[in-house]
This record gives structure tokens, C-alpha cells and sequence, in this order.
């Protein structure tokens, strides 16, 4: 794994713009970033990443079956108990999931480190399925790379098979914030998928989905929705005044009700226990459990539900190395132990493992010049070399 600089295309901006990239730049600073690249070999990408991403996406799997039938880990996760037997009959009939990404502590010299699991509402496809290979086409048409250069990419292609399988004939409808220039672009690269997939589909902002008398979701024209893809997390959700009509609602969701339980940082503590010294694991415990405090007094405290960093605290010999505001943590906290992300060149990196439609299929990075990955940590594209 290395960081390599590289010279950036004079019309990416452009270039960006024509595939609907167009938060490519956040407050006047830029999000996407190809002055340089990471590059990886064959053998890491496959042994190091595509084949423990799997392994976690089993992991987690398991952890719902498990969840569904012992109300103490529900309870634990501050799921409110209305929704313990809707979340359950979602996995027992097998809703199926379209997405999610871990994100992975790796410097190339030992395994990778799930830090989370952003399953619910994951941002970044349209960059890594999309722009990132284009890059990549580019960067090889124009010399700067080997002909035989390759990208850990199928993430375009598995969800167009993703939403294949899902839509079965169905109208899709999509919905996002309506003022979050990210997830609208989000939304509207999935939808071009479902399209793609042969999915007739309609972009509606959340606040514009209604109910009708009998307490089912409707679009602007009030028929009923059917199938609902959601950048909004269930958390929130289950929250809204719209929320008691969720269990009784025709509407199949994506992500699945399921989600629910991996959406939640709660999920570290419960993996250690379910498989204590995994390779890809860290030692992590709900802060109010006694064994937290074996992880010292230098670890990662996080809020059970937190987006984009937002009141993740790292402490190094009880010092604050780094930490973010945010609305969060009313529901408690988990502590992680401490694992710095690597940095290359000054720069902290994260790595983003996808899965789409059931199989490990993608790879995005992230830098900051902070250890915590913000929504403004700049994207940067990679290789497989070699």
C-alpha cells in the first residue's frame, strides 16, 4: 500500500459535473482529491480486504439472528421496544439489504481493523462505482498508470444486480433530505441504477411523503408506495411522529428494518464478545460494562448512533488526541481501543470497504488532516498495481 502523487486532470471538475458528481467541492474546498492515489497489490486487496469484508458481512449477519431473538441486545442498542418484532419479522422473511460500507483501519502491514459499519444510510457510491473508475480509464489512457492497472470496483455492476433482484417489477421510490447536496447526489446515482436494473423510479424529498386514511405511505399523488429506498436513518426514523406507522406499513424498505441493529456502534462490543481476538476486530465494550476498563485509559469513545465523526472522542493517556462536536450520545456509549488510522505523507487515512447485493465489491479513501474521518475528509481514487 502506498500513497503516490500524481497530476490531476486540468477538466475534472467538468468531468465530475457530467456524471452528477457535482459536491465534488464542500465550502470551497475540494472533496474530491487526484493529486494523488493509493496503490495496492493484488494480494492485499484480495487476502487483506475483499475476503475479511466478507467474513464481517457474515459476522454481522449472524449478530442479527442472534439480536432478533434476545431482547437484552435490543435493549442494549437503545432500539425503541415498539419495534423489536417488526425488526424481527424484516430479517425473518429475508428483506433484502442493497448496500453498506465497513470502514477499515489498514496500512498494508497487518490485517485490517473494522472501526464501524456504516449500514443503513452509507454516502460515497456515486464517487467509488463511478468517478474513481473513470479516473482510473483515464489515468491508464493517458500513461499514468500501467496498462495492467486495475481498481477493487464492481460496485456499479453489483448494484444494478442489487436492485435487479429487489425491485422485482416494482416502482422504486427514493427519498433523501431534500437541502444535502450529498445525498441528493447519492440518491439520484441509485436511482440511475434501479433504471439501469429496468426499475421504473420517482425522487421524492422526505418531508413530501405523506399517509393516507388508513396510515400507509403515499407518494405527491397519493398512491401507495410499494418499494422505498431511503437515505435516512432508521434511528431517525423510528423517532419522527411518523414513525408509530412503520410496523403497520405496506411499504417494503431499503435499507431493511434489519439494518437497524448494524446501524448502531453498539455492534463493536456485541462482535468482540461473539468472536473475542478476531483478526479483523478491536477490542471494544459498552462504557458502562466493567471490562471497559481493560482498554486503559487510551481508546475511542463513541456515541451509539453518530454520523460523519460527529462526538467521536480518541484519548490517548486520558488526553484528548481528537475529537468532533456533534448532536449525539444520548443513548450511550461504546469505547473502541485506540487505533490511530496510518498516515501517508501527513495524511490520515480510512478505507471504505463496500458490499452490494451480498459480495464485497469496492474500496473508497478517505484523508484528513485530523485521526477522525469528517464529511469534508477529502476522497482520493486508487490502483491495483501489481
Amino acid at each position: 500500500m502506498q500513497r503516490i502523487a500524481c497530476e490531476e486532470r486540468p477538466d475534472w471538475r467538468e468531468r465530475a459535473e457530467a456524471v452528477g458528481f457535482d459536491f465534488h467541492t464542500i465550502d470551497g474546498a475540494r472533496y474530491w482529491d487526484e493529486r494523488a492515489y493509493y496503490s495496492f497489490t493484488l494480494k492485499e486487496i484480495e487476502n487483506d480486504l475483499e475476503d475479511p469484508s466478507a467474513e464481517l458481512d457474515g459476522m454481522c449477519r449472524e449478530l442479527v439472528a442472534r439480536a432478533i431473538d434476545d431482547d437484552r441486545i435490543l435493549k442494549r442498542l437503545a432500539i425503541p421496544v415498539a419495534f423489536w418484532n417488526w425488526i424481527a419479522r424484516s430479517w425473518k422473511r429475508g428483506d433484502p439489504s442493497l448496500y453498506g460500507r465497513f470502514d477499515l483501519r489498514y496500512d498494508g502491514k497487518g490485517p485490517a481493523k473494522l472501526l464501524e459499519y456504516n449500514a443503513d444510510t452509507p454516502t460515497g457510491a456515486l464517487e467509488t462505482g463511478v468517478f474513481q473508475w473513470q479516473w482510473l480509464e483515464q489515468a491508464i489512457a493517458g500513461k499514468k498508470l500501467p496498462a495492467a492497472a486495475d481498481q477493487f470496483n464492481s460496485l456499479h455492476e453489483q448494484l444494478i444486480a442489487g436492485w435487479k433482484t429487489i425491485g422485482a417489477g416494482r416502482k422504486l421510490a427514493l427519498t433523501a433530505i431534500r437541502e444535502n447536496p450529498e445525498d441528493a447526489g447519492t440518491v439520484a446515482y441509485l436511482e440511475d441504477c434501479a433504471q439501469q436494473a429496468g426499475l421504473q423510479t420517482q425522487l421524492i424529498p422526505v418531508d413530501d411523503i405523506g399517509k393516507d386514511g388508513r396510515g400507509q405511505f403515499v407518494d405527491t399523488e397519493d398512491r401507495p408506495i410499494e418499494l422505498l429506498f431511503k437515505l435516512y436513518p432508521w434511528e431517525w426514523m423510528m423517532r419522527e411522529a411518523f414513525g408509530a406507522s412503520l410496523p403497520g406499513a405496506s411499504t417494503q424498505f431499503v435499507e431493511p428494518p434489519w439494518k437497524a441493529i448494524l446501524s448502531n456502534k453498539g455492534i463493536l462490543p456485541l462482535l468482540w464478545e461473539m468472536f473475542p481476538n478476531h483478526p479483523n476486530l478491536l477490542p471494544a465494550y459498552f462504557e458502562d460494562d466493567e471490562k471497559a476498563a481493560s482498554l486503559g485509559n487510551s481508546y475511542a469513545r463513541k456515541p451509539l448512533y453518530s454520523r460523519e465523526g460527529a462526538n467521536i472522542e480518541l484519548l490517548t493517556q486520558g488526553k484528548p488526541l481528537d475529537q468532533d462536536a456533534g448532536p449525539y450520545g444520548a443513548e450511550g456509549f461504546i469505547r473502541q481501543a485506540l487505533a490511530p488510522l496510518p498516515q501517508f505523507d501527513g495524511n490520515y487515512v480510512v478505507l471504505g470497504s463496500w458490499i452490494a447485493a451480498g459480495k464485497a465489491c469496492g474500496l473508497s479513501l478517505r484523508e484528513d488532516a485530523s485521526p477522525i474521518t469528517k464529511n469534508t475528509s477529502r476522497f482520493l481514487p486508487h490502483a491495483i498495481i501489481g
